[in-house]
């Protein structure tokens, strides 16, 4: 025990082993994870009582993910430390590690120690409750053996704890190793003959061992000495088989869409594959992320033996430079801004006017095939907004685009993040764009609403994230591909090729 004035203070339990640390943790990790109290191994976990106030403080949030995680994390803490001995001596927790409420006594006037003064002489203002976090950890680390790490989300927390002369870290659970690094495809090669067995029989078997890392539906690119190739998959035991591309793909009344490098080759036949449940995709602006997954999933649920029953299109509500505020009228009005990105695609792949250039082209169709595309519903819908059109443009309003059938027939939804807690989606193809803004947590919450028959895809650009609270290692797309690869439901497409157009590459690559 240490005396202190006016009472007794009970010594924490701290583990003292040249193997153990010390761990003191800032309000956002528990903010970011409440798990993260079972997630340091058998070391010592400290959490200074400043962070108790500001959970106080964050947990009356009713709506926002702060305000849930916050009460999570008093709800933890309550079954571990049901009275007050154990809040001060701390408990041992199942993971063979310990936990203890830290009041740093030094704090108080007329206490004195030199640690505490030589942090004063760099913060002195510890009506902050940053330093007065930082203060917490430097007098665990004065006065207890093992070395002592802070560890926070807040990059400026770090370095102020750095300056103090204390080591601190970001939380490091939820992040992909630095090592970290993803291949667009491997190579295989081949002799001629055996392409050409490939090419006949569309499957071919590998040795494993000659290409150690990789993993079930991981995509492959066979090639002869002679420099010709054929893209594959690898669908486990040894065996590669041929991909499933169509020569196009098309929304009923849009016009055709090809494929126009490699990689786009792979995301199609993913796209396409009711056995794949999952797909993570990387690729930087005008890689045909949108314009793909969007296609694919409207030739799918446009058609009579689909198992889906409509599309559905989320993406993160997060600004790019200063927020205009509050958006006015229904969700979708409100959500429009943000998908908008969805209905230029919609645009294109539904126009008004066909164009008539050459890599849009397509075959004629008969009129008995014609009147067998699409569903009930969306044939409905679309007699019911044609004959809506015609009345709009006889009234002098502006007519409805051809594409907003889709919306108004309910085959395609807008879904608002943070309304999704608690649903169950069944039969839809889901698409999560910009899903690198998106923390682990937030990923996870929206795969567990997928409900047998549906399907999601995740998509985003690693290196664009405007979110301040992950990185290029800690987002929910990176840790989502890093935790599901070579799980059968699972696969994973990057691009890299730009085909918007040439200006918008050059950009991409340069600025």
């Amino acid at each position: 025990m240490e005396q202190t004035r006016g009472g007794t203070a009970l010594r924490p339990r701290i583990k003292v082993s040249a193997k153990v640390k010390t761990f003191v943790l800032d309000t956002n990790v528990l903010l970011h994870d409440p798990q993260s109290i079972f997630k340091f191994q058998e070391n010592n976990l400290a959490i200074p009582v400043e962070v108790l106030e500001e959970l106080d403080k964050i947990k009356t949030e009713q709506e926002s993910e702060r305000g849930r995680n916050a009460r999570r994390v008093h709800r933890i803490l309550q079954e571990l430390l049901p009275d007050s001995r154990s809040m001060h001596e701390g408990v041992e927790l199942p993971n063979g590690g310990t936990l203890s409420i830290i009041i740093n006594p030094y704090l108080e006037e007329g206490r004195h120690s030199a640690a505490m003064e030589r942090l004063k002489l760099i913060l002195p203002d510890l009506t902050k409750k940053d330093n007065r976090i930082i203060a917490a950890a430097v007098f665990v680390q004065d006065q207890f053996p093992p070395p002592t790490i802070l560890v926070s989300k807040d990059v400026n927390v770090q370095l102020k704890a750095r300056a103090v002369g204390l080591e601190s870290e970001d939380y490091l659970n939820d992040k992909v190793p630095e090592e970290f690094q993803e291949d667009n495809y491997r190579e295989i090669r081949l002799s001629v003959y055996e392409l050409q067995r490939f090419s006949s029989e569309g499957e071919f078997t590998i040795d494993e061992e000659d290409y150690p890392g990789l993993q079930v539906n991981d995509y492959v690119l066979l090639r002869t000495e002679s420099g010709k190739t054929m893209p594959a998959r690898y669908y486990g035991d040894n065996v590669v088989r041929r991909l499933k591309v169509p020569e196009y793909v098309k929304a009923p009344g849009g016009i055709p869409i090809r494929v126009r490098n490699l990689e786009q080759q792979f995301f199609m036949d993913c796209l396409l594959d009711e056995d794949i449940q999952m797909i993570t995709c990387f690729g930087k602006a005008g890689t045909g992320k949108t314009l793909l997954s969007t296609v694919c999933a409207l030739s799918q649920i446009c058609s009579e033996s689909s198992l889906y029953d409509g599309l559905s299109i989320a993406r993160p509500v997060i600004a790019l430079g200063k927020d205009i505020g509050f958006l006015p009228g229904t969700l979708d009005e409100k959500m429009r801004p943000w998908l908008q990105p969805y209905h230029d695609a919609l645009e294109v792949l539904i126009p008004s006017k066909p164009p008539k250039e050459p890599q849009f082209a397509s075959k004629k169709v008969s009129k008995k095939k014609s009147k067998d595309m699409g569903k009930a519903a969306y044939s409905l819908a679309s007699h019911s907004i044609s004959r809506d059109s015609s009345v709009a443009s006889h009234n002098g309003l502006p007519a409805i685009k051809p594409y907003e059938r889709l919306l108004k027939s309910g085959l395609v939804e807008i879904e608002a993040l943070c309304f999704i807690r608690g649903r169950s989606i069944a039969r839809r193809f889901f698409i999560l764009d910009e899903a690198q803004q998106l923390t682990p947590h937030e990923v996870k919450t929206v795969i567990t609403r997928i409900s047998e028959g549906s399907k999601i895809v995740l998509i985003g650009d690693p290196s664009q994230i405007d979110n301040p609270y992950v990185d290029s290692r800690s987002n929910g797309l990176v840790y989502c591909y890093n935790r599901m690869r070579g799980q059968a439901l699972a696969a994973h497409v990057k691009l890299t090729k730009g085909e918007r157009s040439k200006l918008a590459e050059l950009a991409a690559d340069l600025l």
